[in-house]
């Protein structure tokens, strides 16, 4: 199974598609029962049409939608797995009755967790709502599930009615003494113990939080972190099929995890991208993102092995894993029957020549059987075919009986037009308030990006290296307008627009600011 992709679509037809007993570890953050506005949070049409599926009917129509995607987690997840979902009031108590206890049984319950925090619930007529509920459950009824004490271990807390000691190491320590036997236990303040089920040392993120991206329901990094580290180790396999802003993707990544993540956003898909870039280093590991539509500039010059692989899975073929020695076939169907990919256009005859030959070597008696059944004894996957190739595949076929099939990329996926985007600078009037005097200079950024899917965000890097790709310091700007003070010097700033479709086009700009503001292009 092919790890590490972020993937746009309905996550109970996906996971239908996963391996069975594949994955090692599920958090899933469902759309709440609460029937809000506010849950429709990117806008697309995706998210907006699962929201009218969960609310087609009321809470057992809910519990039904969202029972039938965890009892295919049950399925993917392995013995040694475990699962959390998180809640909140409005459905906690169903979500653990008629889905947990039924699916993965009571007798793997193992924590109700309450995550406390301080931020919003206020009401005047009840006491405030100031928690969620996140229901851990594990595969196994045995102790085989993976539980990392450090993983789950806090800092212990000093009791203030007990004095601190120093031992000779310089450890600082509590001592407390056992009413019924007398014996004096010593407790080191520098080692951690294991979390009770209620936390409240994560709190919500705030506005002004350096780890918001603008996505309203996003939860804090240090919350996946521990769920992570507890329940999974380095190279398991991390899902979350409702990938929203994309933070456990992000963290999983982070701490050495592979990972898929799921949504039927595609604002979700491409702002869990651009958090993955933002922290990307030379460490870090590739992954694939699956959208309903591609760009045809991003598969007709990427890495051509990995397109020739990747196209070939799409078409539902197995792909060749060497590079040579393969006689130029690059698959085959789930019956052996060759593929062959070319990641060009107007292919000419003499491809249709070598791949006859090389299909008739390949497998003499395949192909003998195909020419006799009158089965295609070949495929040949490119962007378009000449003139020459398709009259010599009519020709083998009324003159030799030999059936090849030309199949042109887009018969196989979706491709659309990336956006174009254009960038606009004005220089702002000078202001000592805000340094603007002492040689910098105040900038207006203004994006403007043009689709036919229609412009959904912008993403800024204001120190873009090339070397380094890009980096966003903004994620999300609706607006495509950004304000910055720059120094004197050579900026070089990046700006990405995301359009409905999930495709994405990039605009580099170079200034020059020295007593004013020059375009270097």
């Amino acid at each position: 199974m092919t790890v590490n992709k972020l993937i746009l679509g309905d996550n109970l037809e996906i996971l239908k598609a996963l391996e069975t007993e594949s994955i090692d570890l599920i958090y899933l953050d469902p759309p709440f029962f609460s029937n809000r506005n506010y849950e429709v949070i990117w806008g697309d049409a995706g998210e907006v049409r699962s929201f009218q599926d969960r609310w087609a009917g009321g809470i057992d129509h809910y519990i039904a939608w969202l029972k039938e995607r965890v009892a295919e987690m049950y399925r993917v997840l392995k013995p040694t797995g475990s699962m959390f979902l998180h809640c909140d009031w409005h459905a906690n108590a169903y979500i653990r009755v008629d889905i947990l206890d039924r699916i993965f049984g009571m007798s793997n319950f193992r924590n109700e967790i309450v995550w406390c925090y301080s931020i919003g619930g206020k009401s005047k007529k009840t006491f405030g709502r100031k928690h969620d509920t996140i229901w851990f459950y594990t595969k196994s009824r045995k102790d085989e599930y993976i539980f990392n004490e450090k993983g789950a271990s806090i800092q212990r807390k000093p009791n203030t009615h007990m004095k601190i000691g120093i031992d000779d190491e310089g450890r600082k320590f509590q001592e407390k003494k056992d009413a019924k036997s007398g014996k004096i236990y010593r407790y080191y303040l520098d080692k951690g113990k294991i979390a009770e089920d209620y936390w409240t040392d994560i709190e919500t993120l705030n506005r002004e939080d350096k780890e918001r991206i603008g996505y309203p329901t996003q939860k804090p990094e240090a919350l996946l972190e521990r769920i992570i580290n507890t329940a999974s180790n380095e190279g398991d396999i991390v899902l979350d099929p409702f990938m929203g802003g994309g933070t456990t993707i992000a963290v999983a990544d982070r701490l050495n995890r592979q990972w898929i993540g799921i949504d039927q956003s595609a604002m979700a898909v491409k702002v869990t991208e651009l958090r993955l870039q933002k922290q990307a280093d030379l460490f870090s590991s590739p992954y694939t993102v699956q959208l309903h539509k591609y760009d045809y500039d991003t598969l007709r010059y990427k890495d051509a092995f990995q397109f020739e692989s990747w196209i070939v899975q799409q078409f539902g073929g197995t792909p060749n894993a060497k590079q040579r020695g393969d006689m130029g076939l690059d698959g085959k169907t789930s019956d052996g029957t060759p593929i062959q990919v070319k990641r060009s256009d107007n292919i000419g005859r003499n491809v249709i020549d070598n791949f006859k030959s090389a299909v008739e070597r390949f497998d003499k008696n395949l192909f003998e059987k195909h020419i006799a059944s009158k089965k295609p004894i070949g495929y040949i996957i490119a962007f378009s075919f000449g003139k020459g190739a398709i009259e010599e595949v009519a020709r083998l076929k009324n003159k030799e009986d030999r059936i090849i099939k030309l199949v042109r990329v887009e018969e196989i996926i979706p491709i659309a037009t990336k956006p174009v985007i254009g960038v606009h600078i004005n220089e702002m009037e000078k202001d000592a308030s805000d340094g603007t005097s002492a040689g910098n200079r105040k900038i207006e950024l203004t994006a403007v990006g043009q689709s036919p899917a229609g412009i959904e965000f912008y993403s800024w890097d204001f120190a873009y290296d090339k070397e380094k790709g890009f980096k966003p310091s903004i994620i999300i700007d609706k607006e495509g307008k950004q304000t910055q003070l720059f120094k004197t010097g050579i900026h070089t700033i990046a700006v990405k627009v995301v359009d409905n479709d999930g495709l994405e086009n990039i605009e580099i700009v170079t200034l020059k600011i020295n007593g004013g503001v020059e375009q270097i292009k």
